[in-house]
């Protein structure tokens, strides 16, 4: 199921995981793969994706991370 545009929510593909549509890529993998340092270049040749499914995973993460309600650590 279309979860967001070029992202794909299936329970039988990457344990239900938001991956990239037509992809068993998921978000976080790709996240954490430039989070690290990797570069654009270096995420599409080691997951197989286009410049494209990298953006639409970015953009993903942004509007989760914006929608979701933020949680303070108490005493703060």
């Amino acid at each position: 199921m279309e979860v967001f545009p070029g992202i794909t929510m299936t329970s039988d593909i990457c344990h239900g995981k938001p991956c990239v549509a037509g992809t068993v890529v998921d978000v976080a993998t790709i996240v954490g793969t430039l989070g690290i340092g990797k570069s654009f270049d270096d995420v599409q040749e080691a997951l197989n994706l286009t410049y494209e499914q990298i953006l639409t995973a970015l953009r993903y993460a942004s509007y989760v991370t914006d929608h979701l309600p933020l949680r303070l650590p108490s005493g703060h």
